[in-house]
């Protein structure tokens, strides 16, 4: 399965979004927002209303335009819809061009918004100017970053003028949705610091959107949303023009009596809690220190009162390392719409630049509906109350209410018309998505070698139709060809051959040669396999999923009622992935089977079901994931262990691993580790002890010629004993739901862990898991805090692989990790090897890494090479 981890820059952790991956257009150009949702002010005439107000189409009269001579004190407005909460980052704007019969533009604009459509606030960049330059002519389209971004549902963009003139405008707004969900936070106001020899620092929320009063910030959000991440020392900043200290918002404990910073954070629905993420500064030799322990009390409405029984949570102080770094307070799940947290100091100042929440949208309810629901006339689910308990039982029948007897004829008869007319739609769509398929197919087949650049003027990150090579000497297919030949040189790296076989590309047809998906063992094909949680799990040989009826699935079949619902943690296109408890579940599969031992509790599994929409194709697919997972065994893999398919909502039950992913593992181990000694930091034989393992995994899913495809700490899952599993959940988490390099909205190729083949050629082989090997193991010695090539953007990225292909010595190579030895970097770089005949198979790589599992513990250069 296919994932992507947020774009951060270097030597700082993730944030919750990221406003440079953040850019995707919204539904202004493609429809998907409607047209009762884009409203004005006014409008010239019917064909200049603002449904016409969408940027490069040209319906009506081409444009939105006010009516009348727009004066310079008049406020007309185009007022946007998007329906949920959201993160604008861009805004691109036109003027009415009209296939060349229209010059009418605007040549600047202000923008207001507003979360509830009650209070509007208008919208200024870092140095408080509200004017945005916008276009000097009617058809060339302008975007423009917003810095800070908006978090709003409705936004209206506001003409601006400084002489009498007609103006028109098409628009589009790019950006990503708001899952955290949070409207407003209110905290004491930023304070200023000053110490000889260091320049004034101010380290107030200068972009806060709320009120200020008696020196307290209320009802807005600023700085600590932005998705802009302080660095480690608190001076320096990432933004342009500003001051020292300009990131992070910071108090002074002498200067707050209790000893402790209140903030309330207040959301727009209720939520269930799972964790707070505060990104802090550490900087103790100039007195600033994360914050010694937090307490979260809980309010299910905002007219209620909070909760007696507060969440707490005591960090673990470091004076070794000072790196600023996140830390996640665990929430338990709570519910409630808004929060109170009291931040007490550690030292004379506390710096945050960031905050966010993991949640659920809904509070869980007491009795909650089935997972899925089969097609009834009509079906009721209960109502979810506030304080609802966490656990519910997994239930397949619904409650049906009968529908009353119309007597009105009319009413009948235009229900009944309004019936037909939605499935003639529904039709309609259908049969144009299938037509849109082919055509990318085709596209995807024919065309894998045009350029990834944008058009002129869109910004870096917005998502284009296909990933494309750079150069433009590489745009013609045929040009790309000619330099196949160049595949087959060995890479210049020594002693690294790991004894690959690659298909002679010299030989092969255009296209055999551009195919996205090629055979990779001559005595196997290899298909592909859509995992149900949205992405590709495994490539594995086609002759396991030849056939596949009941006797081929060796699972067992578990009793649907006895999975009791806990949480979900999970979803994708069609499938979504829950925490459920099993009872009796370890006497079900008997002895021998890998349950960790529950003291007489439940036992928690993960549950991957397969939602009631999902399509014939993908019900399929979840067979053949079952039929696969059935097949592997081995200590270091996600076991699979019963499956609930004899009747639907179709369930596999997979181990469940209670510490989580890697990644999120080794980021908090700073803070919060059963592994770190007195520095905090987990020792060089740990790190080594997860490397072995998951090439021991690896070594043998490559075994069984399974090509996994998606190989990075976020994939990989340890249970109570720290014991890593591969497993494949990763991608339908909404933690790193915005992890993804996408195209058209989709989450398509985790670049920045994949070979340069696997994203020029589309060619995935156990050589390019070596690859992505590689840097997972960069990713444990970094300890997570850092994404791969993090000072590169996405297109950079993909450029980067058209220089391992041209081999002229201008590749980027990711830098040593400061806590591996030079013999394991060694290792690392011969994983990269352009030639994947010459990058170490896993038992190799195994065999590399596991004799230095039981050295002595020690960090220096006393290490003998591990290559």
């Amino acid at each position: 399965m296919l994932l992507f981890v947020l774009l951060v820059l270097q030597s700082y952790a993730r944030a919750q979004i990221d406003p440079a991956h953040c850019r995707y257009p919204l539904g202004m150009e493609d429809g998907r927002i409607k047209d009762d949702e884009i409203t004005a002010s006014s409008q010239w005439y019917e064909t200049t209303g603002p449904q016409y107000a969408r940027l490069n189409r040209e319906e009506g009269d081409g444009a939105w335009c006010p009516a009348g001579l727009l004066q310079p004190s008049d406020v007309q407005f185009l007022q946007l819809d998007l329906r949920l909460l959201t993160f604008v980052t861009v805004v691109g704007t036109q003027g009415r061009h009209a296939h060349g019969t229209g010059n009418e533009f605007a040549r600047m604009y202000r923008l207001d918004y507003s979360r509830d459509n009650e209070v509007w606030k208008s919208w200024k960049n870092r140095l408080g100017n509200k004017i945005v330059e916008a276009n000097d002519n009617a058809y060339a389209s302008v975007i423009k970053d917003l810095r800070p971004p908006i978090i709003a549902r409705y936004l209206r963009i506001i003409p601006v003028t400084r002489l009498p003139t007609t103006v028109c405008m098409r628009v589009e707004l790019y950006g990503c949705p708001w899952h955290d969900g949070l409207t407003s936070y209110s905290a004491p106001e930023g304070q200023v610091m000053a110490a000889p020899g260091y320049p004034i620092t101010s380290l107030n929320d200068s972009t806060y959107d709320g009120y200020l009063e008696r020196r307290k910030l209320f009802d807005g959000l600023g700085q600590l949303t932005d998705g802009v991440i302080g660095q480690d020392d608190f001076l320096l900043t990432r933004q342009y023009h500003v001051w020292p200290g300009y990131d992070y918002v910071g108090w002074r404990n002498d200067s707050l009596g209790p000893g402790y910073v209140e903030m309330q954070f207040i959301f727009d629905r209720p939520r269930n809690f799972t964790a707070m993420k505060v990104h802090c500064n550490n900087m103790f030799s100039r007195g600033v220190k994360i914050f010694s322990s937090v307490s979260c009390a809980f309010k299910p409405r905002l007219v209620g009162d909070w909760e007696p029984q507060p969440v707490e949570f005591r960090t673990v102080l470091d004076d070794r390392n000072p790196s600023a770094r996140y830390v996640t307070v665990p929430l338990d799940r709570r519910a409630g719409k808004a929060l109170r947290c009291r931040f007490w100091f550690a030292d004379a100042w506390m710096l945050f630049s960031e905050i966010s929440f993991l949640s659920a949208d809904a509070v869980i309810p007491t009795q909650a509906p089935p997972l899925t629901t089969t097609s009834f006339p009509k079906v009721e689910t209960a109502t979810p109350t506030a304080m609802a308990t966490p656990t519910h039982r997994i239930e397949t029948t619904p409650v049906i209410k009968d529908n009353p007897e119309e007597g009105n004829t009319s009413i009948l008869i235009g229900c009944l018309v309004t019936i037909i007319l939605l499935l003639v739609v529904i039709i309609f769509l259908i049969l144009w998505c299938q037509y849109v398929c082919k055509v990318l197919e085709k596209q995807r087949h024919h065309h894998p070698a045009d350029p990834p650049g944008a058009p002129p003027g869109l910004p870096a990150g917005l998502p284009y139709e296909r990933v494309f090579l750079l150069d433009p000497q590489y745009q013609d297919p045929t040009a790309l060809r000619n330099k196949l030949p160049e595949l087959s040189e060995s890479a210049e790296a020594s002693g690294c051959g790991g004894g690959y076989a690659e298909p002679d590309v010299t030989q092969c047809t255009p296209h055999q040669c551009f195919q996205t998906s090629v055979p990779h063992y001559a005595e196997t094909d290899i298909v592909n396999l859509q995992g149900v949680t949205g992405s590709n799990m495994y490539a594995v040989p086609a002759l396991t999923v030849d056939s596949l009826t009941r006797k081929d699935i060796s699972a067992a079949e578990f009793p649907r009622h006895r999975l009791l619902f806990r949480e979900k943690l999970g979803e994708g296109q069609f499938g979504e992935v829950h925490l459920c408890e099993a009872e009796g579940l370890a006497e079900f599969l008997g002895e021998g089977a890998p349950l960790p031992e529950r003291d007489g509790k439940p036992v928690l599994v993960a549950v991957k079901q397969l939602r009631a929409d999902a399509t014939n194709n993908a019900r399929n697919d979840f067979l053949k994931e079952i039929k696969i997972m059935s097949r592997l065994n081995d200590p270091n893999i996600i076991q699979l262990l019963c499956v609930c398919v004899s009747s639907d909502p179709l369930c596999m039950v997979t181990e469940y691993m209670e510490n989580g992913d890697l990644n999120m593992f080794l980021c908090q181990r700073e803070i919060e580790s059963t592994l770190t000694h007195a520095n905090n930091i987990p020792h060089l034989s740990d790190l080594l002890h997860m490397s072995v393992q998951i090439s021991s995994g690896m070594r043998y899913l490559a075994s069984l010629n399974f090509v996994h495809r998606d190989l990075a700490t976020r994939n990989c899952l340890l249970d109570r004993r720290l014991t890593i599993k591969i497993a494949d959940f990763g991608m339908s988490r909404n933690l790193y739901s915005s992890d993804y390099y996408r195209i058209q909205g989709r989450a398509v190729l985790p670049i920045r862990w994949m070979a340069w083949e696997s994203i020029l050629l589309g060619k995935f082989t156990t050589a390019s898991d070596v690859w992505a090997f590689g840097v997972t193991l960069w990713e444990i010695f970094t300890l997570c805090k850092e994404q791969p090539y993090s000072l590169l953007s996405d297109e950079q990225v993909i450029e980067n692989t058209g220089e391992f292909f041209r081999n002229q010595g201008r590749q980027i190579f990711l830098s040593a990790p400061p806590l591996c030895p030079p013999s394991l970097f060694e290792l690392m770089m011969c994983c990269w090897a352009r030639d994947g005949r010459d990058r170490p198979t896993f038992e190799r790589l195994h065999q590399a890494l596991r004799p230095h599992t039981t050295a002595p513990r020690r960090t220096g250069g006393l290490m003998a090479p591990l290559y």
